[in-house]
């Protein structure tokens, strides 16, 4: 197997507006449910917040500098809705609109192709307290605020994704709480998803009106894969349990217009889905472009002891998606959760990256003929700066080196992946995790905001300039 990519494959680094820009009172902003979330105590760790970030709102120029340095050929950034629309509806705000218009001029400038995400998980708090995303209306909302963004930056962004995960949007956000709003209503975590599909197809339609036909849409999914703890037929029935609620209930949908066929019936005690109105899944298939897959790891699972007691059992956090009393996975309680084996990252998610064959290997099935893109695949690190200031992690440039050698791999088996997003740029708030956990390649001293390219990024400045893997430092 050749360990060189094909012309024209886009190496990129990826970040969200919440996590990087700062300046949320700024050009006419109002707070997101992200700003509402960890100015609230006991949300986030240490209290942090996205006030500040890495201030990436004042610093862009320097930001899209050092893009090039690094050799990237395409960045993916998110659009704040509050920056642009801040109360979720009526026209858009030209401060807002006019700082993303910058950005994607500098970017261009320096040869970077701009691939622009319209939401990742910072709704405006007006919205939320109009019901959220659990509301049918959100969903227009969303299709308006796309229109309005398309119409503005359509002639110079080529790339566009709809959602960022947004299956963490609709069970983080709504069932376990762990991230914003921090509710746990089941039921209206389900009706979250639909929503959120439904805000997919609407945007996707909208944003074919407003674009040139060359534009391309994605969506990027954080498609879970999910291994059982023993062949038994319960542990096997438990995984397809979970398929349907990580991963079924939005590719069905999106990619083949039905949800599972069990979904429903698995989620019965939970709501009757009658949120589902005739029309909505025509409505949410669109035709897209090029489809996103976020990965970091893998999920084990088994079928619970009814007893409670089974001592195969992980703790709490084996699903990966941090502490709560309440469970993100409505109507799975007889599903137990464990800590797969193998070496860890910060985040305590172990690192497969045999996992990530199998996700492109799912979808070239899946979706015959489209496009894949993985927006997003990192991992966090205990990096800091040495002696002389230089940031040295090698365990991130094995992580990366691991996991484009399986792309590669999978692109021989026949994937067709176009490119490929590093998370992160650069160290960041990392939601409910704060500024404990770094992803980034490039080092932010939080005190000073001072940046620092890490040794993975020169390793991936080589891979973009060559093509080519370049071979993993001793340590």
């Amino acid at each position: 197997m050749s360990d060189r990519f094909p012309p024209g494959f886009l190496w990129g680094a990826a970040t969200s507006a919440y996590q990087i820009e700062g300046a949320v009172a700024e050009g006419g902003r109002t707070p997101s449910i992200w700003d509402t979330f960890s100015h609230t105590p006991g949300r986030t760790d240490g209290g942090d917040t996205g006030d500040v970030a890495v201030d990436h709102y004042h610093r862009m120029r320097e930001d899209v500098a050092l893009m090039a340095d690094l050799g990237l050929t395409a960045y993916r950034f998110s659009v704040s809705w509050s920056r642009v629309q801040p109360t979720g509806r009526g026209p858009a705000v030209q401060l807002g609109l006019d700082f993303y218009r910058r950005l994607v001029d500098e970017l261009l400038d320096h040869g970077i192709q701009p691939a622009l995400t319209l939401y990742h998980w910072d709704l405006p708090q007006e919205l939320e307290d109009a019901g959220g995303w659990p509301a049918r209306d959100t969903a227009h909302r969303f299709a308006e605020y796309a229109a309005l963004v398309g119409a503005a930056l359509g002639d110079r962004v080529e790339h566009w994704i709809t959602l960022n995960e947004p299956w963490c949007s609709a069970f983080l956000g709504y069932a376990s709480g762990v991230h914003a709003p921090g509710r746990t209503e089941p039921a209206a975590a389900l009706r979250a998803a639909h929503h959120l599909n439904l805000a997919h197809g609407e945007a996707t339609s909208a944003l074919r009106a407003a674009l040139p036909a060359r534009d391309q849409i994605a969506v990027s999914l954080n498609s879970a894969v999910i291994r059982p703890l023993s062949p038994d037929p319960a542990d096997l029935a438990a995984v397809r349990r979970i398929d349907d609620l990580a991963n079924g209930i939005f590719h069905g949908p999106m990619l083949h217009g039905a949800y599972p066929a069990n979904l429903f019936a698995d989620t019965a005690p939970v709501t009757d889905w009658s949120f589902v109105q005739d029309g909505d899944l025509r409505a949410i298939q669109q035709p897209l472009d090029a489809l996103g897959l976020n990965y970091y790891t893998t999920s084990l699972v088994s079928a619970a002891d009814p007893r409670g007691a089974d001592p195969r059992r992980a703790d709490a956090r084996a699903d990966g998606h941090g502490a709560s009393a309440h469970s993100p996975w409505p109507g799975a309680a007889s599903v137990a959760f464990h800590q797969p084996p193998g070496e860890r990252t910060a985040m305590g998610w172990t690192i497969d990256p045999s996992g990530l064959y199998d996700l492109l290997l799912r979808y070239t099935k899946e979706a015959p003929g489209l496009p894949l893109l993985i927006t997003e695949n990192g991992a966090a690190c205990e990096d800091g700066p040495g002696p002389d200031g230089s940031v040295h992690d090698p365990d991130r440039i094995g992580y990366l080196h691991d996991h484009l050698a399986t792309v590669r791999r999978a692109m021989e088996a026949g994937a067709d992946v176009r490119g490929y997003y590093l998370w992160s740029l650069m160290d960041n708030f990392e939601w409910s995790f704060g500024y404990g956990k770094r992803f980034g390649a490039v080092y932010v001293d939080y005190a000073t905001l001072t940046r620092t390219p890490k040794s993975s990024a020169r390793w991936y400045a080589e891979l973009a300039r060559t093509g080519e893997l370049p071979l993993v430092p001793k340590a």
